[in-house]
């Protein structure tokens, strides 16, 4: 998230849905966009894949360029969510209801949405093919088709949610689950984890853990948990300076946090979860948990795995400067679904999305593209019910900080800026395709200071 109000965590809000609640079902009546469940037109000036965050934002943008009628998204849920809020949701501070609104309401007006979803690319013949045998054709190709979750690479789930004690923030079908278990906690170990692959929003897992803390504080029942961060990675954090100030955090409220730790089952029965240690093959832990909280195993899309546009591990292979396809000059990415080394957050799509409109627009006048994407991403690390530390940095992991402050300190104003203003920023300047990360916000801050 960015300062002045990027959005933090997922980039694609694209929900890989169980269980609709059916009043999330329900199709808005006041987004004027064409919508049919298979594609009104053979071809379009613009095609954009996946109605998340990325998809949305620059569908906005390019309906202004090409004009209504000429783009088009093909997304087939019905609901769009607003994901950093998720991290809320599970701590009980807010409620699932208002991270969602019908995908028809945040559509473009003017934009066709193709309600189905995409089974191949062929960027050879600047087509792609979606359900039921439905050809597309494109001038121009964005992909924003997100990162999928995949719980059941864990032994025991998904079917283990059915059980209490255990939820994921990951997922609407789970993130109230995780609340409910943190209300119902007793006494014992509660769990937080952290899986081995690419995940969105990387300091989503560990904000529960805070937020879990803090509440059981709240509660007097603090001293009868033992709270425990078991993640696979080597780190705490993988920018230093921020690094530093969660280990204060994790040291000052007796948290436990194991490293290279990675869950490989749950027997949700017996309460249990089971660890491989990373650092010695074939060892395995097992923890017994009153409370657990999942962040599943995390991978590309399906169809852009062994796809023309994708990398040996399925991402999008784009420029990480201007986000044009390595290969195919007229096909761009955005967001979770690409290779772009940094970490994948909503701010580093705002950020991506204002680089993407410049690339695409010199594109369109046969110009070669020149801003470049510095690898800007943003995550609001929730430390408690009113205290956040903003981190923002680039691709070398180097601070890029948007205030002229001190963001790895616990501030309540950036609480409220993660809690309040960056859901409004989201709704009402991101999707519609006018926001595009703080930089101009960074560039008068430390102006004022000269």
């Amino acid at each position: 998230m960015s300062a002045i109000g990027v959005v933090s965590s997922c980039s694609c809000l694209h929900s890989g849905v169980w269980l609709l609640k059916p009043g999330m079902q329900k199709m808005s009546s006041f987004g004027l966009h064409t919508a049919a469940r298979c594609a009104a037109k053979d071809y379009y000036e613009v095609l954009v894949l996946g109605g998340g965050a990325g998809g949305i934002a620059m569908s906005a943008r390019m309906k202004r360029k090409v004009g209504a009628g000429n783009v088009a998204v093909v997304e087939p849920s019905k609901t769009h969510y607003y994901q950093p809020l998720w991290t809320l949701v599970g701590g009980g501070a807010k409620q699932l209801a208002a991270s969602a609104r019908p995908m028809g309401s945040v559509m473009p007006k003017g934009v066709e949405w193709i309600k189905s979803q995409v089974t191949a690319l062929d960027p050879d013949k600047n087509c792609v093919w979606l359900e039921n045998d439905i050809k597309v054709s494109y001038k121009y190709l964005i992909i924003a088709l997100g990162i999928s979750l995949h719980y059941e690479k864990i032994k025991g789930l998904p079917e283990g949610f059915n059980h209490p004690k255990i939820g994921s923030n990951y997922s609407a079908q789970t993130v109230e689950k995780t609340w409910r278990a943190l209300q119902d906690f007793k006494e014992g170990n509660a769990i937080f984890t952290f899986p081995n692959t690419p995940v969105k929003c990387a300091g989503a897992p560990q904000k529960i853990m805070y937020l879990s803390d803090a509440y059981l504080r709240k509660t007097g029942k603090r001293s009868k948990a033992n709270i425990m961060f078991n993640t696979s990675l080597g780190v705490i954090f993988a920018v230093k300076k921020y690094a530093d100030a969660l280990l204060e955090v994790v040291k000052d409220r007796n948290l436990t946090v194991n490293y290279k730790r990675n869950l490989i089952e749950v027997r949700a029965d017996k309460q249990e979860a089971v660890f491989e240690n990373l650092d010695k093959p074939g060892v395995t832990e097992v923890h017994q948990y009153e409370m657990l909280h999942v962040t599943p195993p995390m991978g590309p899309p399906p169809v852009l795995i062994n796809s023309p546009v994708s990398d040996e591990g399925g991402w999008v292979d784009v420029d990480k400067e201007t986000l044009q396809h390595k290969k195919y000059p007229n096909v761009f990415g955005i967001g979770d679904c690409t290779n772009l080394p940094t970490s994948k957050t909503a701010a580093a799509v705002a950020a991506q999305s204002g680089v993407l409109d410049n690339t695409i627009s010199l594109v369109m006048k046969n110009e070669l593209p020149v801003k470049k994407y510095d690898g800007y991403t943003s995550c609001p690390l929730v430390t408690g019910y009113n205290k956040v530390i903003l981190a923002e940095f680039d691709y070398n992991a180097k601070p890029l900080e948007t205030f002229p402050i001190d963001q790895s300190k616990e501030r309540a104003t950036m609480y409220h800026m993660k809690a309040d203003m960056m859901p409004l920023l989201y709704w009402n300047a991101l999707l519609k395709g006018y926001w595009g990360g703080p930089a101009p916000v960074r560039k008068l801050m430390h102006l004022g200071l000269k």
